[in-house]
């Protein structure tokens, strides 16, 4: 579920599609996007049994997986290696304090498999988005999130 007003269009990001853009504005250290209706988690072999879903997946924890085949408008959050959104769990704070028209951006590097390469390079810099690793991911996204909040 996305918490403030938003709005999808276009994506500023070259060769990213769509964007997800916030109506209003979102002070430092707020949800964003909270999780909701989660019915299951599946497991790497279980996607690996379903490759037509494989798009749709998105780690959740550990080497746990949701999937979303009805492309939820959380999916038109675009990756950035200098994000505006911290993904932590499922949900997504906002970094800084984000203007109404900003458009949301997350590092996916948390939401792939550890060591999986994405099918498209990052933008502004060229480089290869690969998963990192669950325990790499906990610990950074923990220690940003426990700043934030200080």
């Amino acid at each position: 579920m996305i918490l403030p007003r938003y709005r999808i269009a276009p994506s500023t990001i070259q060769g990213a599609g769509k964007g997800l853009f916030l109506e209003e504005a979102v002070a430092v250290g707020r949800i964003i996007t909270a999780p909701d209706a989660i019915e299951r988690t599946y497991r790497p072999e279980e996607l690996a049994a379903r490759p037509e879903l494989a798009y749709a997946s998105a780690r959740w924890f550990e080497d746990r997986y949701t999937l979303s085949p009805d492309w939820p408008d959380e999916c038109y959050i675009n990756h950035s290696f200098q994000p505006n959104g911290l993904w932590h769990l499922g949900f997504v704070f906002a970094l800084a304090d984000l203007p109404a028209g900003t458009e949301l951006t997350v590092d996916y590097r948390h939401l792939l498999p550890p060591g999986q390469a994405e099918d498209f390079i990052d933008a502004a810099t060229g480089e290869k988005i690969i998963g990192f690793d669950w325990a790499e991911s906990l610990a950074s996204s923990t220690h940003a999130l426990s700043r934030l909040l200080k």
